[in-house]
């Protein structure tokens, strides 16, 4: 659904006052989004004369939302939380953050692989443990690394992998090739890539057809060095496959930003073994959040007063 356009008499044409863009900022009016808002030539108003809400954080306290408002843009590149609760509507534009964070979190995902292949995560369970860590130390020149999920995140990440002499295999939904990647599948070609691959990076959405991709079955698809890294969604990963393939040596190791519950519980499994690596969901920083939302949100809102399709059109059905 793309944003209706300004009214023909002109009360809704920017340059009108208020009346050209109306922006609710809300829980609370952080001073970036506040900024992208006016930089665009809109007023932040309060959610009752608004044609727009930008909404910061998840679906608890979510308004209800006025017939006036056009436009939801939330903050959060995965809106499955705002799917359970049952907060979207089918008739007005809904966008998310997909994409607005992907260079951070490329970074993280590149960080995660390094700390992996070059054992930092087993030599910082060890004490100089030269014999048993020097075997296993890999590069990624000339590997193969599967990106399962390759949007914004993973557009952002195949230069970085490039630089450092990796080969990527990129699965999308639709199968459309991805800049930079030496191959693109769609989503039903998955287990052919996990089978040329020597890691994985996982940056795909948490959907019914995503949810414990990574399970017994695709996990013995993989070889005993390779590393799983998830930047996206806990549930893509069955954390019980994957602690059997690890404690067994199925695979190399797994390097988690997310889990599957979040947060693990403290006697979870997986932090006794030296082959994994958790990083409390901070690919993309909270305290960084509105900042890296500012630039996205603020070509958003000229395309909306433009009548052009904005970016990250949540697909409504899709849940993303």
């Amino acid at each position: 659904m793309i944003p209706s356009p300004p009214s023909a008499d002109g009360a809704d044409r920017p340059g009108n006052g208020d009346a050209a863009l109306r922006v609710a900022v809300e829980p609370t009016r952080d001073p970036h989004l506040v900024a992208a808002v006016e930089g665009a030539g809109g007023s932040v108003v309060s959610l009752d004369e608004a044609r727009v809400l930008v909404w910061i954080g998840g679906p608890e306290g979510f308004p209800a939302l006025p017939d006036r408002v056009e436009w939801v843009a939330l903050s959060t590149a995965g809106i499955e939380n705002f799917v359970a609760a049952g907060a979207l509507d089918d008739h007005r534009t809904w966008t998310n953050a997909s994409g607005f964070y992907a260079r951070g979190v490329a970074e993280h995902a590149l960080a995660l692989l390094l700390a992996g292949t070059r054992q930092v995560v087993r030599s910082a369970h060890t004490r100089w443990a030269k014999d048993a860590v020097d075997p296993a130390v890999r590069t990624l020149r000339g590997a193969s690394v599967a990106i399962i999920g390759a949007g914004g995140i993973g557009r952002e990440l195949v230069p970085l992998l490039t630089a450092c002499g990796a080969r990527t295999l990129a699965v999308t939904r639709s199968g459309r090739p991805v800049e930079g990647a030496a191959l693109t599948a769609p989503a039903e070609r998955t287990d052919e890539v996990l089978a040329q691959a020597d890691h994985v990076v996982l940056a795909a959405p948490d959907t019914p057809e995503t949810r414990h991709l990574i399970n017994d079955r695709t996990l013995a698809l993989l070889r005993p060095h390779s590393w799983i890294v998830n930047v996206a969604r806990g549930p893509l990963i069955d954390q019980a496959a994957l602690y059997r393939a690890l404690a067994g040596g199925l695979i190399g190791g797994a390097a988690l930003d997310v889990t599957d519950p979040e947060p693990p519980a403290p006697d979870d499994p997986l932090f006794g073994l030296d082959n994994v690596v958790v990083t409390p969901h901070v690919a993309n920083p909270a305290g960084r959040l509105t900042e890296e939302m500012a630039g996205p949100l603020a070509e958003n809102l000229r395309r909306f007063v433009d009548g052009e399709d904005l970016l990250s059109v949540v697909e409504y059905g899709r849940g993303y």
